[in-house]
């Protein structure tokens, strides 16, 4: 079942939302303020996150980029605000799309349905493929595609791709990373995971600054993002 999470401070609204949502065979969380909103959400890890931007102690914008430190699931706005400058913030802080109250329920059904879609990972039956929207990696071949365009890796870069590509959306720890790539237990010293992360970082055109397709989650370690390959972004 899929589990949503609805930050809502109109308590009449989140009810409604949330029957008309368990109707249709979801799990629903209510959450009424954004104060502990972030953390919260992280410990459920939900599929979905419903989000209202303007809500007590903390807003929908500052709990959406605390989320996508390393929230790697949907976020669609509902938003009072019929403004293009809201719609636009929200989707370049990490919103996957927006909702403009009143909430028409069956509308909100379908935007749920499509960004989950959108989200599904495309995995053969042989698991000899991984496709994240323009991201292609076939393992039997050992070639990656980036909006068609190939991308040249080592063998050891391949293997570390493929590696974290197989846990999209979860953070692997550098000692199970050093593990499976070097065959031995990590001595906290050898930066060797580091380093390769860096570098296919760069071929697979990440911000070194702030990365988003591989992202750093603190005190856990590298996380796969599933969802930062819709953009053509070549710079």
């Amino acid at each position: 079942m899929t589990h949503i999470v609805l930050v809502e401070d109109d308590a009449r609204l989140a009810s409604l939302i949330q029957q008309f949502l368990r109707q249709h065979n979801f799990q629903v969380t209510l959450l009424s303020t954004g104060h502990q909103a972030p953390e919260k959400i992280k410990q459920l890890n939900p599929d979905l996150v419903i989000l209202d931007i303007m809500l007590p102690k903390m807003d929908g914008f500052s709990i959406c980029k605390e989320l996508r430190k390393s929230f790697d699931k949907p976020i669609i706005f509902l938003t009072a605000k019929d403004s293009d400058f809201d719609h636009v913030l929200g989707l370049e802080i990490g919103a996957d799309d927006y909702i403009i109250k009143p909430v028409v329920p069956h509308v909100l059904l379908a935007h749920i349905n499509v960004v989950m879609k959108r989200f599904q990972v495309t995995k053969p039956i042989n698991a000899e493929e991984l496709v994240f929207d323009e991201l292609r990696i076939e393992r039997k071949s050992r070639k990656v595609f980036y909006f068609g365009n190939p991308i040249e890796l080592t063998s050891h870069e391949f293997e570390l791709l493929w590696l974290l590509a197989s846990n999209a959306g979860e953070p692997l720890s550098r000692d199970f990373i050093h593990q499976k790539m070097i065959g031995r237990e990590y001595d906290g010293l050898d930066r060797s995971v580091d380093v390769r992360v860096s570098r296919l970082r760069k071929k697979l055109y990440d911000d070194t600054n702030t990365p988003y397709k591989i992202i750093t989650v603190w005190g856990k370690g590298y996380l796969f993002s599933s969802t930062a390959w819709r953009e053509q972004n070549f710079a």
